[in-house]
């Protein structure tokens, strides 16, 4: 396990630090000057702020002055579309509602997905078999950016307490974490049941059944957890992405996450708050992949030898 820890430590440095690194000069690259917009920077902070992250020299003198600050006073720098305003303290604002949403659409995503797959395996080939995977299929194909305007005409406008944007009651995240937990529901429905099927045809499944073990007991204590297995896999990077890929959900239903700041950030050409957001959803990915492994190796005893 400690193996495992170091492996995926070196490795999630690597890869953030290039992916950083990319962004860094990939919007350098950019047509356009970033200090101009509706809300001009005073000169005279202008001039600090160049002086103080080497704005004014060379590209390669800006990528060793950017990585010193991170690195030594983990500064991220300031925002230059959203005047006033650092990255971290932005980051730290709009995090926790990314996290909300995202964590009730990846719950809702699961609670559907895994009992769904889970009995359209022991219905195999049944009604409920073929319905569960239309209804997965359907999730699969129908992207989120679509299915929330439909909630929005056809559920908001119909029930009186769910609004059809806003953050500001309880009920709010309802419908956001619906067009974002269906595609994560249809996935994970799928992967419960091939797991499920493969495990279902094991040798120990055959030996529980004639030693007469409860059929209960059977698919909750031995196939259901070597059959959730493929569907744990998905789900570190099901979680980075619908956090990361909130932005479009977020805009529709006026959520003020870290999407909105993403969008900002690309179309203003703002340097430190691109390349801190990258960094977070880096950073944040590497830790969902860390959190699949170390979940895997919990529930299957073979990984845990190897690591």
């Amino acid at each position: 396990m400690i193996k495992l820890v170091l492996t995926r430590l070196v490795q999630a440095i690597v890869v953030v630090f290039a992916l950083v690194s990319f962004t860094f000069f990939a919007v350098r690259m950019l047509p356009g000057n970033p200090f101009v917009n509706e809300k001009a920077i005073p000169e005279h902070i202008l001039e600090q702020t160049k002086a103080a992250y080497g704005l004014d020299g060379n590209w390669l003198q800006q990528f060793a002055i950017y990585w010193k600050n991170v690195l030594l006073h983990g500064d991220l720098g300031p925002s230059f579309s959203l005047y006033g305003r650092t990255v971290s303290g932005i980051i730290a604002q709009s995090f926790p509602v990314s996290l909300m949403l995202g964590g009730f659409a990846l719950l809702m995503g699961v609670g559907v997905g895994l009992p769904l797959g889970a009995l359209a395996a022991l219905r195999r080939n049944g009604v409920i078999d073929y319905a569960s995977m239309l209804l997965a299929m359907a999730g699969i194909c129908v992207p989120s950016f679509v299915l929330g305007p439909l909630l929005q005409l056809y559920v908001a406008r119909n029930v009186d307490w769910i609004s059809v944007a806003g953050w500001e009651r309880p009920s709010d995240i309802l419908l956001p974490s619906i067009a974002l937990g269906t595609g994560v529901a249809a996935y994970v429905a799928r992967l419960t049941r091939g797991g499920m099927l493969e495990v279902l045809g094991q040798d120990f499944i055959r030996t529980a059944r004639a030693k007469g073990v409860p059929p209960g007991t059977v698919v909750v204590r031995h196939a259901l957890r070597g059959a959730v297995l493929p569907a744990v896999t998905y789900l570190g990077p099901a979680f980075a992405a619908i956090i990361t890929g909130s932005f479009v959900v977020e805009t529709i239903f006026q959520v003020p996450g870290m999407g909105q700041h993403f969008v900002t950030s690309v179309t203003s050409q703002d340097y430190f708050l691109l390349q801190g957001l990258v960094m977070f959803y880096g950073l944040l990915m590497a830790a969902a992949n860390f959190g699949v492994d170390v979940a895997l190796a919990a529930l299957n005893p073979r990984l845990r030898s190897k690591s």
